[in-house]
């Protein structure tokens, strides 16, 4: 394998059946789908779901931090927590080595996409030019 390719990494993302939402990866794969430094997303079932992603820009843990953020239930069984322990300190040893820094805004990006795409009421339906009078 060359650098590029050990840059590209693919992960399984499981997640738990004792959740109100019972289409968990479906409605992961809409939200990271646009998401910078993801490079595909696949869906396995409606409990697992395939992430490809670019780690100079994004790490499996950044992913999961977001999704628990946003409600979503991860499977918490011991071997999936072992090899996402095995993938966070390999992913961080890879950036540290790269000279990638912590702050990716990727994150940043998942909250906004998500936050502009959901109807809440701060919107200003007027045209652009009406909202500067009073």
């Amino acid at each position: 394998m060359n650098e590029e390719e050990d840059l590209i990494k693919r992960r399984e993302l499981r997640f738990c059946h004792l959740h109100p939402n019972p289409n968990q990866a479906r409605s992961t794969l809409l939200l990271l789908a646009d998401t910078t430094g993801v490079l595909d997303v696949t869906l396995a079932d409606e409990l697992c779901l395939y992430i490809t992603y670019d780690v100079r820009h994004l790490t499996l843990d950044a992913i999961e931090k977001v999704l628990i953020r946003l409600g979503y239930h991860l499977d918490n069984r011991l071997l999936y927590r072992m090899k996402r322990a095995l993938y966070n300190y390999s992913e961080e040893t890879q950036r540290a080595n790269l000279g990638v820094s912590e702050n990716t805004d990727t994150t940043t990006q998942v909250f906004i996409n998500r936050y502009a795409n959901n109807y809440h009421g701060c919107r200003d339906k007027r045209p652009e030019h009406w909202r500067k009078y009073l």
